[in-house]
């Protein structure tokens, strides 16, 4: 569950094209004229293992009860990245109905293209549906004329791994070690350094393509900002006074030796914190099947400037969601598959197949037995609700670049004006149209 969930370019692969059944060309409004049709759908579903697994029975069980609308399912056609595929389909006007898969970056370049139908003003039950099983995470994913073009499916909330082993050594308390604030981290990562348990404190992908901004300052922005977005209200957030004090607390991790800005040789998503190169690794609960066997590591919330509560901090959501697609042409089959696939008994599946949190509110509840007998996961169902993903702003790759070239020139290089820098970053920001 790595490379599928990472935000990749949204550059159409031109060309490509994919024959799919039951589709044919379309309006982001939803189905253009006339009434909405039902009958067989194709979907298609994430390269993932795990989730293809869901995914079959999810048909199956829909198939055996629908034979007038049968589902014709198969992972997405593989690409540099999924985004492209999607991107080169709507293009060729053959994308399946509905994507398990959509980036919500992606969405405002894939509703320029016209690909995606407007979920809010096609379906009468849309806005009901989705606001009582996600809450107030659907208003993140509203597109800028406040409707929805995707329905929250999955999310991932960050958290804080750090390797028992490492800890140990560097005298610091294994099982109860001080992380809440940016002081502490800093003062376990000089005990790291100083007793050469790990040749790392944290070390995440140094490359200074813009998508790395999730597994470095973006997480921790959130967390210490109260879940504010990198951008808010069509203006760059990120130069701040929550702002300055994460990138303050990185350009030191930096200038001190505590992270590496060269790019990792190995896996460079997991593999610092898997290998034992680095003492603490961020990611999701994606991060157990990584590094189980490989390190014994312990879970906490993300740290922020003063010190948050773990049931208040906000996180990155990593989310992964539900398109449905315009040249679908039986449009009342997709959306009622749709919610078929996230009601109960499909969103506890998916959790307890996949360890991936449905997007809802009520995931305490619905997988109380699962979280009981399965620990790990209860720091990652506290932060579902808390959990924040990208804006969804047009540009946003461009945008996200600004940010990354000056992070690169004056945090990870471990010096530099970060006001003087981050506010001419934000301008930069501020002036690239949507």
């Amino acid at each position: 569950m790595r490379r599928h969930t990472h935000i990749a370019s949204l550059a159409a692969l031109g060309l490509l094209a994919v024959p799919l059944a039951a589709c044919s060309s379309g309006s982001t409004d939803g189905g253009g004229s006339g009434e909405l049709t039902s009958g067989p759908i194709e979907i298609w579903y994430s390269t993932n293992e795990q989730e293809i697994a869901w995914g079959e029975q999810v048909v199956e069980a829909w198939n055996a009860d629908h034979p007038d609308e049968q589902v014709t399912a198969q992972a997405i056609p593989a690409g540099s990245s999924s985004e492209d595929v999607i991107a080169a389909s709507i293009t060729a006007g053959n994308t399946p109905c509905l994507v398990f898969n959509t980036a919500p970056s992606a969405v405002p370049a894939f509703q320029k293209q016209g690909g995606l139908v407007n979920l809010s003003k096609t379906f009468d039950d849309a806005e009901d549906y989705i606001t009582s099983r996600s809450g107030g995470a659907a208003d993140g994913f509203r597109s800028a004329d406040g409707d929805l073009y995707q329905l929250p499916w999955k999310t991932n909330p960050f958290m804080l791994y750090y390797n028992k082993d490492v800890f140990a050594e560097a005298g610091l308390d294994p099982e109860n070690p001080a992380l809440e604030t940016y002081d502490d981290v800093l003062a376990a990562a000089k005990a790291i350094k100083e007793s050469g348990a790990a040749d790392y404190a944290l070390y995440p992908p140094a490359t200074a393509d813009y998508t790395n901004v999730n597994f470095d300052f973006y997480p921790f922005f959130l967390a210490n900002s109260g879940g504010t977005q990198l951008i808010e209200d069509g203006e760059a957030a990120f130069a701040g006074e929550a702002g300055l004090e994460t990138l303050e607390f990185w350009q030191t991790l930096y200038s001190e030796g505590y992270s590496s800005a060269e790019a990792y040789s190995g896996d460079m998503w997991a593999g610092p914190f898997a290998d034992g190169v680095s003492a603490m690794g961020v990611a999701g609960p994606w991060g157990k099947a990584q590094f189980d066997g490989k390190v014994d590591y312990g879970v906490v919330s993300l740290p922020t400037s003063d010190g948050t509560a773990a049931d208040e901090t906000s996180t990155f959501a990593d989310s992964k969601n539900i398109g449905l697609y315009s040249s679908c042409e039986n449009q009342q089959t997709a959306w009622d598959f749709l919610k078929f696939a996230t009601n109960d008994d499909n969103d506890l599946a998916l959790l307890e197949g996949t360890g991936q949190f449905p997007t809802r509110t009520d995931v305490d509840e619905l997988a109380a037995d699962f979280l009981a007998s399965e620990p790990f996961f209860e720091p990652f169902s506290t932060g579902v609700p808390l959990a924040v993903d990208v804006p969804t702003v047009g540009g946003l790759a461009e945008k996200l670049q600004v940010f990354r070239d000056a992070w690169s020139q004056n945090v990870q290089s471990g010096s530099g004006d970060l006001k003087a820098a981050f506010e001419e970053a934000a301008q930069s920001v501020d002036a690239i149209a949507d």
